[in-house]
């Protein structure tokens, strides 16, 4: 439920004109204790009318998110649940599951995960030999499109008779268009459509969605909207922001647009950032320790075969430097005592050593990321760059864990602590 205050920041209006809407029926509400609620479907109808829409669409990406921090930076220091066997109290499902950076984190904030989906075989490969080792009992693994009925089918029926406290992923966001007023999903697409089916089916107190920060101005912000009022219209309200994962551990400069929403009336908590520009973690911090290290596949440190032209031309490349004049954010020799810029799933991103005289390893990049030394990358070098440039920073994913967990342990509804 959304107070008269947060719906003017959020359409970048005035209390005022808020208020007079309220009053003269155009926005529907409900009062207590003095005090107005709108519901956030209400909320999204009313928006979608001309007068307001009018006024919303050109200021969309001016207004504030409507965010609630809680502080979890003493639990991110006390919860590691990737240490010992995970035996966590909450259940969650985790779609679109890629290597297990999701997973990762969950499960160090408390969650378990009792389902998951996935379709690249070396990604599958990989959370197997590494999330499965962790957890007593092994996740119904599903490993085919849940756009497949069959598929979804499965894993609803696995799923259905169990306390669901999350369901998280990270879906394609390409498939969004516009025919006239109205958005319409076409067919890539369909894995939205198909987490938006799940959720309304299995009914999860949580929900937790993941995505790259260019989905906020699709449609000059209309994909947003929609997302929001989806999950409205199946009893979720949905709180987002755009989250750095170097405010949270991660030594990368990796943003990422992260929804929270729950169908139980409770405040959607995001985690409050920890460290700042002043003491974030470094890419010193991160790789250091495997300067002296020599090559070894089975732990995924592999590295590239260079001509002797390359790693001469590597020798003399300066910090933040780019190898080829046209291409800015390709071959770029990372700083030392900074944070890296977005870990990219191929050598074309920015990944140059900062101190040696060839690209990083794919053990070293998955360092930039948060993941534990002990968590093994399957398939080929290629397939291992491409899990790991695709997965959520475990330690974001922690924080946002844990922040959930306080979601989900807090008595009191929206209600009752708008005000």
């Amino acid at each position: 439920m959304l107070s008269i205050d947060e719906v003017a920041r959020e359409t970048n209006m005035s209390v005022k004109f808020v208020r007079r809407e309220v009053a003269n029926g155009n926005l529907q509400s409900t009062k207590k204790h003095s005090k107005y609620h709108i519901s956030r479907l209400d909320f999204e109808s009313w928006r979608g009318t001309p007068q307001v829409a009018k006024n919303t669409k050109a200021k969309a990406r001016q207004t504030k998110d409507i965010v609630h921090w809680i502080d979890i930076a003493k639990q991110m220091q006390n919860i590691n649940g990737w240490v010992n066997q995970c035996d966590n109290s909450y259940n969650m499902i985790d779609l679109f599951s890629g290597a297990g950076g999701l997973s990762c984190g969950l499960m160090m904030a408390g969650f378990t995960p009792i389902a998951c989906a996935e379709i690249l075989d070396s990604a599958i490969s990989t959370y197997k030999h590494n999330i499965c080792s962790k957890l007593g009992t092994k996740p119904h693994f599903i490993a085919r499109d849940i756009s497949d009925l069959g598929a979804k089918n499965d894993l609803i029926n696995y799923a259905k008779n169990t306390h669901i406290h999350l369901i998280a992923g990270g879906f394609p966001c390409q498939g969004f268009s516009m025919a006239g007023n109205r958005i319409v999903d076409d067919k890539r697409n369909t894995l939205y459509v198909e987490m938006l089916d799940i959720v309304g089916r299995l009914q999860p107190d949580f929900i937790l969605m993941e995505n790259v920060e260019g989905i906020r101005s699709m449609l000059n912000g209309e994909v947003e909207r929609k997302i929001i009022k989806d999950y409205a219209n199946i009893g979720y309200e949905i709180n987002v922001t755009t989250l750095c994962a170097a405010d949270y551990g991660v030594p990368q400069l990796r943003k990422r647009v992260i929804f929270i929403g729950n169908r139980a009336h409770k405040r959607n908590y995001h985690p409050k950032p920890i460290f700042n520009k002043h003491n974030y973690k470094t890419v010193k911090n991160a790789i250091e320790r495997f300067l002296h290290l020599d090559e070894n596949k089975a732990i995924n440190h592999e590295f590239t075969k260079h001509s002797k032209d390359i790693i001469e031309r590597l020798k003399n490349l300066k910090e933040g430097q780019s190898l080829y004049e046209n291409y800015s954010d390709a071959w770029k020799r990372v700083y030392w005592d900074k944070p890296s810029s977005t870990v990219k799933e191929n050598h074309g991103g920015v990944n140059v050593h900062p101190l040696l005289p060839r690209v990083m390893t794919p053990r070293e990049l998955a360092a930039l990321q948060s993941f534990p030394d002990d968590f093994i990358f399957k398939g080929s070098k290629k397939w291992q760059l491409v899990q790991i440039g695709n997965a959520v920073p475990p330690l974001l994913a922690k924080a946002i864990g844990l922040a959930i967990i306080e979601s989900i342990n807090k008595k009191e509804c929206v209600n009752e602590c708008l005000f």
